[in-house]
């Protein structure tokens, strides 16, 4: 079991932030929870469940959204962008999610936040895990992650972490760590094999790393070949 946690330091906005972060999977048959954060009995869960659709829950079950769409390609990688803002007066502009740039809008559950709503995401002394939940019930995330990134204190579309390259057509990564992360903002980018916990954000919080987080060369701007049981 390998995973990367923090203990949040202080309290941060939970109404407003983003989530950025490139993720490659391994595995598509079991529940795999990739970002969570635990404070007592509250905590978010952020996975690709058993069914493999894209799952996010916060609270607990109180925000709660399942992509209709399974994402199956171990060959990809993803960028998944989360947007909260629960001081809009419009519901459907309190959440939303980018994946590869575009707004994901078919859900199989949309349980949206109330407004002003907190989230878990900035509570003070809430752990935050990078590769499993909270409470260590749900499988180890199998595969690669990359640039993950939280603001703390601001919505943010995709845009800012990606863009269309001009010659492919395919959604590429922005290299540019975002200038005002927040008070619990970070930004992982895991390039340097030496240090993957290092957080290169203006804020530089320090990140513990357990077990044997394995160092590779497949990034979103050099995506590897690789095999896919399916």
């Amino acid at each position: 079991m390998a995973y990367i946690q923090r203990t949040q330091g202080g309290s941060g906005n939970q109404k407003t932030f983003t989530i950025s972060l490139w993720i490659k999977r391994a595995n598509v048959t079991d529940e795999q929870c990739f970002l969570s954060v635990a404070d007592g009995s509250d905590y978010l869960q952020f996975k690709f469940n058993s069914d493999a659709y894209l799952e996010y829950n916060d609270g607990p079950s109180t925000i709660r959204f399942i992509t209709s769409r399974k994402f199956k390609d171990l060959g990809a990688w993803y960028h998944i962008v989360v947007k909260f803002d629960s001081t809009q007066a419009i519901e459907s502009d309190r959440f939303k999610m980018f994946i590869n740039g575009v707004q994901e809008t078919a859900f199989g559950t949309a349980t949206y936040p109330g407004l002003n709503t907190d989230s878990r995401i900035n509570i003070n002394t809430g752990v935050i895990s990078l590769g499993v939940d909270q409470t260590f019930l749900y499988g180890v995330f199998e595969g690669v992650m990359s640039w993950v990134q939280l603001v703390d204190g601001t919505a943010l579309d995709a845009t800012e972490f990606g863009e269309v390259d001009s010659t492919s057509g395919i959604w590429k990564i922005k290299t540019d760590v975002y200038g005002t992360p927040g008070v619990n903002g970070f930004c992982l980018k895991m390039e340097d094999r030496t240090n993957l916990d290092l957080d290169s954000s203006s804020n530089a919080h320090t990140f513990t790393t357990s077990g044997n987080v394995t160092a590779t060369y497949d990034n979103p701007s050099n995506n590897f070949v690789t095999m896919n049981p399916l």
